[in-house]
């Protein structure tokens, strides 16, 4: 034993790391077979959503649009009005899971590739 310490000296204390969640897949396949007007976003994941809105950035009108739960396997149909085909812009999705933490997707809404990643 060291002389000068205390031999009922509590033990120093130490950090808890703080992991990270597993990550989560975006829970949406898009429908794109009536675009560049319409857009169908499906729940393809095994949860219902909640507070879903979406915000349309680009050419075009999109009315904005918001519902309260999305079952698996329902969809949301998009429309963008008086857009160029190769200009329509993206939709920000907004959601939240059934334990009410919230996720922001980036959807591309021109071409066959999906722009985004879940946060």
């Amino acid at each position: 034993m060291s002389p000068g310490l205390p031999t009922s000296a509590p033990p120093p204390t130490v950090a808890r790391m703080h992991h990270p969640p597993t990550a989560y897949a975006v829970p949406f396949t898009v429908d794109r077979s009536r675009a560049p007007r319409r857009y169908d976003l499906v729940n393809a994941g095994t949860e219902p959503l909640h507070a879903i809105s979406l915000t349309h950035l680009g050419s075009g009108y999109c009315p904005p649009l918001a519902v309260n739960q999305l079952d698996p396997g329902r969809s949301l149909s998009l429309a963008v009005f008086g857009a160029d085909p190769e200009q329509t812009g993206i939709v920000v999705v907004r959601w939240r899971r059934p334990d009410r933490s919230e996720y922001l997707w980036r959807m591309s809404l021109v071409g066959d590739r999906l722009v985004g990643l879940a946060s």
